[in-house]
């Protein structure tokens, strides 16, 4: 598996295109789309976005990337549908030359993460995927662009609130 993953050459998005087909005919309609950022620990600094930087993973400030992931679940299974790296602006993006190094795309832009999901849903809806709802932690719920890009859509949001340290569910529809 890990030559496989280390040598072989392959187009990422046109798999995740695959996958969300495989998703849509396999899975069903009814399901949810979940939003959620996670870091993954790395040593060294010439993977893409790695730096010193919180992550949930390991609950504290580490060495790592973080990425936003789209996944959808229904009763019975969940897959991910999409994924995206977050590059940060001033240490990152700031550094064409590292960014080139590690492989970022010209033209790559920053882009904070909750404005990372209204392309995703409306492309995962377009491409079949049927969820009348989409979740995500509070982060996502205090977008206002993506309230009213899923209002616009006429799906339903659910996201945990932090009232004075008190954590409450607030739904829309």
């Amino acid at each position: 598996m890990q030559r496989l993953l280390g040598t072989a050459r392959w187009d990422a998005d046109q798999v995740r295109d695959d996958v969300r087909a495989i998703v849509v005919d396999r899975l069903g309609p009814g399901g949810v789309l979940i939003v959620d950022e996670t870091g993954f620990v790395k040593k060294g600094t010439g993977s893409a976005g790695v730096q010193r930087q919180y992550t949930g993973t390991a609950g504290r400030i580490e060495n790592a990337p973080v990425g936003v992931f789209l996944a959808y679940a229904t009763p019975a299974w969940r897959a991910l549908l999409d994924r995206r790296l977050c590059l940060p602006e001033h240490t990152w993006l700031a550094d064409p030359g590292r960014c080139r190094a590690a492989g970022v795309p010209d033209g790559t832009g920053f882009a904070t993460s909750p404005r990372w999901p209204p392309p995703w849903c409306p492309a995962a809806l377009e491409a079949g995927v049927s969820a009348p709802w989409l979740i995500g932690d509070e982060v996502y719920g205090q977008d206002p662009r993506l309230r009213t890009a899923l209002e616009q859509r006429r799906m339903g949001s659910c996201w945990p609130l932090r009232a004075t340290g008190v954590s409450s569910l607030r739904a829309s529809r």
